[in-house]
């Protein structure tokens, strides 16, 4: 009798003693991209989505393309912000083609043609807490973009969605190119 109450009691205290899986789960909002779609410039009052050819987006002093947008052709782009700067630069090449002059193995001579405008993006970080099992995100507060100017920007209008523009979710645009 006295080692079923043992049992019992041990049974008890492992059931009541556990908690809650703390996982992340992969609908849980975390740090949001920044939204940009890119519309006709030629009538900027109807908002007429408008492709990128040959798009290709890469960080300026970073050596990797942005995945996912590697020479494509789309009307949007969602590109993270960093978290420990309040600002990001991106290039965003249109009509972008590499050419290797038929030496593949050999990167040294490759030149790059097409269009490159680069980007400014600056905030204000706030931390929000998500949970304790995600910890926390970051969110962007006074967002606004600047077109560096050149001889040749195919990025003719930038537009904010909103004033005072803020980057908290994924769920729509928060900025408009027009080209």
């Amino acid at each position: 009798m006295k080692h079923s109450f043992v049992i019992i009691l041990l049974l008890a205290l492992c059931f009541f003693g556990c908690e809650k899986d703390d996982i992340c789960s992969n609908d849980t909002e975390t740090t949001p991209s920044l939204i940009i779609r890119f519309y006709d410039v030629t009538n900027p009052n109807t908002d007429e989505l408008l492709d990128v050819t040959n798009l290709y987006v890469q960080g300026v002093g970073n050596d990797d393309v942005l995945t996912d947008y590697e020479i494509v052709a789309t009307d949007s782009i969602a590109i993270p912000l960093k978290t420990t700067e309040n600002s990001t630069q991106y290039s965003l090449y249109e009509e972008y083609v590499l050419d290797d002059n038929d030496t593949p193995d050999d990167d040294s001579d490759d030149t790059v043609t097409g269009n490159e405008d680069i980007i400014t993006i600056t905030y204000e970080m706030e931390e929000v807490y998500v949970s304790r099992a995600c910890g926390y995100k970051t969110v962007y507060r006074n967002v606004s973009i600047n077109l560096e100017p050149d001889s040749d920007n195919w990025i003719q209008l930038i537009r904010s969605v909103d004033d005072n523009q803020s980057v908290e979710d994924e769920t729509e645009q928060h900025f408009k190119f027009y080209h």
